[in-house]
């Protein structure tokens, strides 16, 4: 039986960062740990994503069919984005343009999504966040605008070994992930 007919929320988790010991990467696991009952959480790594070209759109290449197929099967999405100049990182934003591709078949069309973010600066991604959620309105997603996560002061967060210690964000993520479920079966209900 398909998981969602039996009532679980899947949800595809995104981190927009490549880096190994990116705490983005780390706050993606731990939501993943953290995800409520009656929802299970997936990642997907961008590692492999090539920049993205107009030319190819009609044949993607493997990885980025696999992006699409992920984003299409999933009953929402989280993204977890680091913060570099202001803005999202270029292979977040090099995803999403792939995976909204060709005009018309767009794998996000649709989706309920979250958002988080971990910075070492005080901020804890709050000016990406707001540039991604402007991505939202031409993808035509569904964002879910609160609880906000925005782990700022990252390096007192986690531990060497990228474990989240910080109980106070465990819980702030808990809190998102359950809204987004409750945000997602409301959606899934509402009339087409």
């Amino acid at each position: 039986m398909d998981q969602s007919a039996k009532g679980t929320v899947r949800i595809l988790g995104i981190a927009g960062s490549l880096r190994r010991g990116s705490y983005n990467r780390a706050a993606l696991r731990a939501a993943q740990a953290l995800a409520p009952a009656g929802s299970e959480l997936e990642i997907f790594e961008l590692d492999g994503i090539p920049g993205f070209n107009q030319d190819e759109e009609q044949n993607p290449p493997a990885k980025v069919a696999e992006l699409k197929a992920r984003v299409r099967a999933a009953d929402a999405i989280l993204i977890v984005t680091p913060e570099y100049n202001y803005s999202i990182p270029g292979v977040l934003k090099n995803a999403i343009d792939w995976a909204s591709r060709p005009y018309g078949n767009s794998a996000w069309d649709g989706k309920p999504v979250a958002v988080m973010g971990a910075s070492v600066g005080l901020l804890g991604t709050a000016r990406a966040q707001y540039h991604l959620r402007q991505c939202f309105v031409n993808l035509n997603m569904y964002p879910l605008n609160q609880p906000e996560v925005m782990i700022a002061n990252a390096a007192e967060r986690f531990d060497a070994a990228g474990n989240l210690t910080d109980e106070k964000v465990k819980d702030r993520i808990r809190e998102l992930l359950n809204s987004l479920v409750l945000w997602t079966r409301q959606l899934q209900k509402a009339p087409s």
